[in-house]
């Protein structure tokens, strides 16, 4: 490992986050099959979202890989942070769904960090989720939570690990 991020990993213990992503835009197959399993995490236009980014993920912070939007919702695989942030394209593509004429060049209001999908998981679903007492507190879990960014405890990582490996 490098030095510069054995400082980075010194400096900030590992946090773990929850992110969503509509299986018809970017599966956890998907994000296997890009180059180096890495992917550009576009189109997040909430700014909580946007500011868990910016200001708390960081390289090497573990991802669960959550599909949304779709018939059965849940985790889907593990991932990590690949990349520091930068602007998102996206949003000042006319073409795109994610374009946001109200951001500029100098002024970019939107960012993507990378995504690097470690392995696919069996699903482990919403009714999973809630049925586990040890997940209760969780934040996608809240009602009225549609954030597409959750922070994870490192708890709930650690169950939630068990449970997908079988323990």
């Amino acid at each position: 490992m490098p030095r510069k991020q054995q400082l980075q990993q010194q400096q900030h213990p590992p946090q773990y986050w929850l992110m969503k992503s509509e299986p018809d835009e970017c599966s956890i197959d998907d994000a296997l099959a890009a180059p180096n399993a890495t992917v550009p995490w576009t189109g997040v236009r909430n700014y909580q979202a946007r500011n868990f980014m910016r200001d708390a993920m960081r390289l090497g912070d573990g991802v669960l890989f959550y599909h949304s939007s779709c018939p059965e919702p849940g985790i889907a695989g593990i991932a990590r942070i690949a990349s520091g942030t930068r602007p998102d394209p996206t949003q000042f593509d006319p073409q795109s769904p994610y374009h946001d004429p109200a951001s500029k060049p100098d002024a970019p209001r939107w960012l993507l960090l990378d995504v690097q999908a470690l392995q696919k998981t069996r699903l482990m679903g919403l009714l999973e989720l809630r049925d586990t007492p040890e997940l209760k507190d969780m934040v996608v879990l809240k009602r009225g939570n549609r954030l597409s960014i959750t922070p994870v405890s490192a708890e709930e990582w650690e169950v939630i690990g068990r449970k997908l490996m079988g323990g």
